[in-house]
């Protein structure tokens, strides 16, 4: 028992103080994507074509994105000869509706505001959450766990994951929902007690991702359930995860829309 404590004291406190402050991130991290079409050349679609999932879309020299298909892999910016499209440092990828995740250039990113007043007051102080890995690599399913160890400790914000949907207040769905996963999934949603939330999180779960257009998944799980959180990433990285959440719950403060 005294070496155990020794242990933990010499440890120290290992919790993120998110969001007091911002953890680190890696050198190599890619957050929201920058669009600047003023030196690009109008002819030019090599984003366009090396893009593997179809997320860029150029019209008449302007580039617009689509978060929800991006999988991050910096293609598009190693292809761009005049650095017209980067990847920021900008964490904050979360939003509350499917036309908030498509960029432009001179238009600001909509971020994740909060529920509306009467799901707050039932949710807010206390959220369970059923995750549900529908068909996923299992990369999105990791980086949900990460957040209910000691460094960044879900729980402190009232926010836990629980083993039954009956005991639940929505679903954290992940992957591309596979054909094998739909019924499954829905009959966990049926199983979820009304009034209730659905956060989709990865670019599968928002689009099908790298599976989109294969006839054994969906194109997003808003094709088969409604959703109020789009987390984007491949996988998104546990702090824009926490970020998403903590923005619908109005811990983070964001203007209703």
């Amino acid at each position: 028992m005294i070496k155990t404590i020794k242990a933990r004291v010499h440890q120290k406190y290992r919790t993120t103080s998110f969001p007091k402050a911002i953890p680190e991130l890696p050198e190599r991290y890619r957050g929201l994507p920058q669009i600047n079409s003023a030196d690009c050349n109008s002819y030019c679609t090599a984003c366009v074509d090396v893009c593997p999932v179809s997320a860029i879309a150029k019209t008449n020299g302007k580039i617009s994105l689509d978060l929800g298909r991006c999988i991050f892999c910096g293609k598009c910016a190693e292809a761009c000869m005049t650095e017209c499209l980067s990847f920021s440092k900008d964490y904050r990828l979360a939003a509350r509706s499917r036309e908030a995740l498509f960029i432009q250039e001179n238009i600001s990113f909509d971020q994740a505001g909060k529920l509306k007043s009467e799901f707050l007051r039932l949710f807010g102080r206390s959220l369970k959450l059923r995750q549900v890995s529908a068909g996923g690599c299992n990369a999105c399913e990791a980086d949900v766990n990460v957040l209910s160890t000691v460094g960044w400790d879900l729980g402190r914000f009232g926010i836990k994951f629980v083993a039954s949907p009956r005991h639940a207040d929505g679903l954290l769905v992940t992957g591309p929902v596979t054909e094998n996963m739909r019924e499954a999934l829905l009959k966990t949603y049926e199983a979820v007690p009304s009034p209730k939330i659905v956060i989709a999180a990865g670019s599968c779960a928002l689009s099908g991702g790298l599976f989109r257009g294969h006839e054994q998944t969906a194109e997003g799980v808003d094709q088969l359930i409604p959703v109020d959180l789009y987390i984007p990433g491949c996988p998104p990285h546990p702090l824009t995860i926490l970020d998403g959440m903590l923005r619908l719950l109005g811990k983070i403060k964001t203007p209703y829309r």
